[in-house]
């Protein structure tokens, strides 16, 4: 291979990386920042609602109609349901991993609408919602009353009406899940009286239907030759305690009128009391917010960050937003550690090629080599539709050894060229690079041929790992070009002789080092000589050593604990809390206010968010769920603030409670696996 024209016209050679690189910049600029590559499948959630079910009435009539017609909609892989005596109904269907998630959500709500009839009378009005969005959770956060000026049924509809709309809108926010109800208008019948007068809850209902409704009046004045016409206008639905007690419920021919103020009780209250929360012991309603598959997690935190910094600005007296949990606080925490991972080891190549290579020109080349091909990554990544993640970061770091090695063997050979005698440093990096290309090569293409097999991997650790293989296959492709290219032409320019004209030893600094260092060296390889000599003349002891390994290899294999990713700490605690079924929502909450105060007894600590009603498991009166904020990494340094550590004190300090069954975890690692 003729490499001389790189050689002959540097410009060219300096103008080929100066492209890679200015393209690779425009790369990493727009490519999305993740946490780890999306490799979630979709899933598309079924929710509806039947008040004053059973679980067992909400399985059969409800879950049990809609499963039966979405099973076996394109795509999917599986689904599966909960129901609760809540009356709630939520089935989640997942689909195989590259699905539209656009497509996926449309056919399930054509499979839905089939559905329709069989599904009662009941449900069909409140409306089933088809959403596609991932099980894991984007962001937590909560509105709360610090002074307590403001309860939940103000909170919660305050985020109903102003936040989640809002929240909604943003591109690629799959659903808001309000832990609270809304305003609404509650009639609490009272049976003594009802019995009295022969009434049944169905006769209120049907008086609340015809009575409270908007409906068209008509006009005045319409085909006639009267000069004006009038458009007729009602009441329409009431909106106070006192005029729905003036709804009439059965009037009688002498005039008698029974109104509903008369048997029932009627007050503003919630749509649905299924929920109580707390934050930090003080009135607070959380609100959890989900993403769409194959959509950009950093970018929707920070504009639902923005948002939320704006909303804060025109919150009511007394109320507050806290963000409890976001998926870009542990996401730039880790790439702030790696980026610093990434800038250690290119000083660490740097530190040894200057020792090896004994001269800063020298040096200067496979370090110019370095950033050629790590930038040049990011123009690959964009191409692809890779992100910036943390295997993707984690390729870069290791490739960044092997990158500078093609560089490294251009300016070796060039330097023996000296040695041999050469002093023209153009005519040393022709000859050198006369048979060395094809070495150069050879070897690049070895070593991608490694990792490139990883991207026709299957199943999710495929998926998982095809950024990781092919990020260090092609970092290790651009360095390639570069030392076929830039490298020898920038040793035809800089590089000169370790020798004076009249070839006598220069006597600066770079050759005293150089003179030492050789001299150590040669000192270190007789004695690792002598050292294989040794195991040679005792081929007994090698072999024995090789068994021992492999042998400590197998037990360790069988001891060591297995995973996709290991778990880190993330500043956050999930603590699910079931107690015996039946129990009232106000039992439950008296049973999570003492859960609550252990919680809070522990140093680590700092914020603790309550929702009573609603679990993992979906919602229901017997369960509760604490999202527990641990402080700062900075301000757990010790082994005994790690998560796992915080997570048995809560065991411990929570272990007499014995009506109780508490069961504490961290966030699952991968976006989409956890709940």
């Amino acid at each position: 291979m003729n490499l001389r024209i790189f050689i002959e016209r540097p410009v060219l050679s300096a103008v080929l990386s100066i492209v890679i690189v200015v393209v690779g910049i425009i790369g990493l600029f727009t490519l999305p920042v993740e946490q780890y590559p999306d490799i979630a499948p979709p899933t598309v959630q079924v929710y509806t609602a039947y008040d004053g079910a059973s679980a067992e009435t909400v399985q059969k009539s409800v879950i049990a109609p809609l499963e039966e017609a979405i099973n076996g909609v394109e795509d999917m892989t599986y689904m599966t349901s909960s129901a609760s005596n809540a009356g709630s109904a939520e089935i989640t269907i997942y689909f195989k991993q590259g699905t539209d998630p656009d497509m996926a959500a449309v056919n399930v709500q054509n499979r839905v609408s089939k559905a329709a009839g069989q599904l009662p009378a009941e449900v069909t009005r409140v409306g089933v919602s088809v959403n596609k969005r991932q099980n894991g959770m984007l962001q937590i956060f909560t509105l709360h009353s610090p002074d307590s000026s403001l309860d939940e049924n103000f909170l919660s509809n305050y985020i109903n009406i102003n936040l989640k709309p809002a929240i909604l809108r943003i591109s690629g926010v799959g659903d808001v899940q309000v832990m609270g109800g809304v305003y609404s208008m509650r009639v609490w019948l009272k049976p003594d009286v009802m019995a009295q007068y022969k009434l049944i809850p169905s006769d209120v209902t049907a008086a609340l239907a015809s009575q409270n409704i908007e409906a068209a009046t008509g006009s005045i004045g319409e085909n006639s030759k009267e000069a004006k016409a009038y458009t007729m206008k009602y009441r329409g639905r009431l909106m106070t305690p006192e005029e729905f007690g003036e709804i009439v419920i059965r009037s009688t021919k002498n005039g008698e009128v029974l109104r509903l103020k008369e048997i029932a009780n009627i007050s503003l209250g919630q749509e649905s009391y299924s929920y109580q929360g707390s934050f930090n012991g003080k009135p607070g309603v959380s609100c959890m917010v989900y993403q769409t598959a194959g959509s950009n997690a950093t970018e929707i935190n920070r504009e639902i960050d923005a948002f939320l910094a704006d909303a804060s600005k025109r919150l009511p007296k007394g109320a507050e937003i806290t963000q409890l949990m976001s998926t870009n606080e542990f996401l730039f925490a880790s790439i702030h550690e790696v980026l610093k991972t990434l800038i250690e080891a290119i000083l660490l190549v740097i530190l040894v090629v200057y020792v090896f290579l004994q001269d800063i020109r020298s040096t200067l080349i496979p370090l110019v080599g370095i950033f050629v091909s790590l930038i040049g990554t990011f123009a690959f990544m964009a191409l692809v539709g890779f992100s910036i993640n943390l295997i993707t970061l984690f390729a870069l770091v290791l490739v960044i050894g092997t990158v500078v090695d093609d560089a490294i063997i251009v300016v070796e050979a060039v330097q023996s060229k000296f040695d041999s005698g050469y002093r023209s440093p153009y005519m040393a990096s022709v000859d050198a690079m006369k048979g060395l290309s094809g070495a150069i090569v050879t070897t690049s293409l070895v070593f991608m041929a490694v990792f490139i097999p990883v991207s026709f991997m299957s199943g999710t650790s495929g998926t998982f790992y095809t950024q990781f293989g092919l990020t260090m296959a092609v970092a290790v492709g651009i360095s390639t070009i570069n030392a076929l290219t830039l490298s020898p032409a920038l040793c035809a320019l800089i590089l000169r002789p370790y020798t004076n004209e009249d070839g006598t030893q220069k006597q600066n600094f770079a050759a005293r080092f150089r003179r030492a260092f050789n001299t150590a060296f040669e000192s270190l390889s007789e004695r690792y000589k002598k050292g294989v000599l040794f195991f040679i003349r005792r081929k007994w002891l090698t072999g024995a050593f090789v068994a021992g390994t492999v042998v400590i290899l197998a037990l360790l294999m069988n001891s060591t604990k297995t995973g996709l990713v290991p778990d880190e700490d993330q500043g956050l605690v999930f603590v699910a809390v079931s107690t015996a079924p039946g129990n009232s929502l106000y039992a439950t909450d008296g049973i999570m206010n003492r859960v609550e105060e252990r919680i809070q007894q522990i140093p680590q600590v700092k914020q603790v968010l309550k929702v009573t009603g609603w679990s993992m498991g979906g919602a229901g009166n017997s369960s509760g769920i604490f999202f527990v904020r641990l402080t700062p990494w900075d301000e757990r340094p010790e082994e005994e603030d790690h998560v796992q550590a915080v997570i048995g004190q809560i065991y411990a300090r929570t272990g007499d409670i014995k009506d109780a069954t508490v069961f504490a975890m961290a966030p699952g690692m991968i976006p989409g696996y956890d709940m």
